[in-house]
């Protein structure tokens, strides 16, 4: 089963554990019932705005949504590459581009039971689309670009960052993260607060 197939069916299992309707998740989550729909079938690469959403609309960390069985103490990732990989289109909508996989996350906490932070390393691939959409959620971010150039829209401001560039973010704003010209790597670690 795909990664995406996965997070979808943990969606459907929680909600379903929940006794909601795909139509009250979409209602909690702010969020249309065609997105919930999509993303329990698997027919839809999610971007990480509506599973923030969704997870805080059934009352889990993001993470749940993500994990298998979660481990306690330490959590150790070797060579700095997860085998656990998901990824997101970078827009949240259902256009054309829904269905495009633009960002690789590989979670460096995969599993570690009870996190509060988020960190993963992230491969951005650039995308013939320019219309960006630029979401938001509650929280903070913070990237470390390790490899090509990024270029963040942040509210009304734009910030190009190169590798060893950093920025820390509140993610209230509305924001996009995608490459600049060709693939790019980064650090990422997404808080949010549960």
């Amino acid at each position: 089963m795909s990664e995406e197939n996965k997070v979808g069916a943990k969606i459907r299992q929680l909600r379903e554990y929940r006794e909601m309707s795909q139509e009250e998740l979409a209602d909690a989550s702010f969020s249309s019932v065609e997105l919930i729909e999509n993303l329990e079938s698997g027919a839809l690469v999610p971007s990480l705005t509506p599973l923030l959403k969704i997870a805080r609309a059934l009352g889990v960390r993001l993470g749940t949504l993500l994990d298998d069985a979660p481990q306690n103490g330490p959590f150790m990732v070797k060579s700095g590459r997860s085998d656990n990989i998901i990824r997101f289109s970078g827009q949240e909508g259902l256009g054309d581009h829904s269905n495009k996989s633009a960002l690789e996350f590989y979670s460096l906490a995969y599993g570690k039971g009870d996190r509060h932070m988020e960190p993963f390393l992230i491969d951005i691939h650039p995308t013939l689309n320019q219309d960006y959409e630029l979401s938001s959620h509650e929280g903070e971010e913070f990237l470390y670009v390790i490899q090509g150039k990024i270029e963040v829209l942040y509210g009304k401001e734009s910030y190009i960052l190169e590798p060893e560039d950093s920025i820390y973010y509140d993610s209230v704003v509305p924001h996009h993260v995608h490459a600049k010209e060709k693939d790019s790597k980064m650090l990422a670690v997404v808080y949010t607060p549960f």
